[in-house]
């Protein structure tokens, strides 16, 4: 096995008949973000648990920077920074005393506690609330203080449970520059999230789970191969105005042509296809005001892989 990232080979975890990892094979590289993609129940959240040893798996092997987990998980969490779906937080203690005692119990010292908890509190966006109890924080709020609490002991590793769950826009923003921030400072970022839209903008890789097993490389190749939709408005027109002249630069049928409120959606076999029928229409004289994939490669990919093709 490799001495960096995240490794994990041929690991399974069931909970009675209840299979929830089935075989799970993948490998989360130093400098980048990786997601990890899959349906409800697909066992996303398990392989989590079992990466931050807190569940030990029943077959196969795990590596975090080269610690095995189950059996040093000691030296696997001095390694990771791990951010669960729900914070789980004392709610009693504030924002920055909750952060405090976390660095505490990394056997940072007092001052240097402190330090890190006022440079988080400023990295998330908590400034205003650094006094305030966590009970009284919002859901997105406490994600905030999530993911400020992974990052007390500076881990070269992080495992993050749907961390855009709950953040307004702008915060969503500022999660995908400090992501790629910290990437670029050389850690492992293992991210699972249902927004897949969010997560296309800020990961590297992507690790694909359907019934608790890693969808191979050639079948995620051939399902991000598909046929895909792609939006089409021409300017000053509005959509059944322009489908005519759009069906006639791209050698359509007008009448199969789909209405999307402004838009016209048109299905091609490849981007390289797309790509032509692009050109198509500006060599025709069309005003292209919009031309974009009416879904993200990775949500495109997620639901061909979710619908069962093979």
């Amino acid at each position: 096995m490799t001495e960096s990232g995240i490794v994990a080979r041929g690991v399974r975890r069931s909970f009675g008949h209840v299979h929830a990892v089935r075989n799970v094979t993948l490998d989360a590289r130093e400098g980048a973000v990786t997601g990890l993609v899959g349906p409800n129940g697909s066992g996303k959240t398990t392989l989590l648990l079992m990466l931050a040893s807190l569940l030990a798996p029943d077959a196969g092997e795990l590596r975090i920077g080269g610690v095995d987990p189950v059996a040093d998980p000691a030296a696997a969490r001095a390694l990771l920074g791990w951010m669960p779906d729900a914070l789980g937080a004392w709610g009693s203690l504030t924002v920055r005393e909750t952060l405090v005692t976390t660095g505490r119990l990394y056997d940072l010292d007092r001052d240097q506690a402190t330090a890190g908890a006022a440079r988080l509190i400023d990295e998330v966006g908590l400034l205003d609330l650094a006094d305030a109890p966590a009970r009284v924080l919002s859901r997105g709020q406490k994600q905030r203080l999530g993911l400020a609490r992974a990052l007390v002991h500076n881990p070269r590793v992080l495992l993050l449970d749907e961390p855009a769950s709950g953040l307004d826009p702008q915060a969503r923003i500022e999660l995908r520059t400090l992501l790629r921030r910290l990437a670029a400072e050389g850690r492992t970022i293992l991210i699972s999230s249902h927004i897949l839209s969010e997560l296309e903008e800020v990961i590297d890789d992507a690790v694909f789970l359907v019934q608790g097993e890693t969808v191979s490389a050639d079948r995620v190749a051939a399902a991000a191969g598909r046929q895909r939709t792609w939006r089409i408005r021409i300017a000053d027109l509005d959509a059944r105005a322009a489908v005519v002249p759009v069906a006639q630069a791209l050698g359509l049928d007008a009448a199969l042509i789909p209405i999307d409120r402004r838009d016209l959606l048109v299905a091609f076999d490849s981007d390289a296809v797309a790509a032509g029928g692009l050109a198509a229409l500006v060599h025709a004289g069309l005003p292209v005001a919009e031309f974009s994939a009416a879904t993200g490669l990775l949500e495109h990919t997620f639901l061909d892989l979710e619908g069962g093709t093979r």
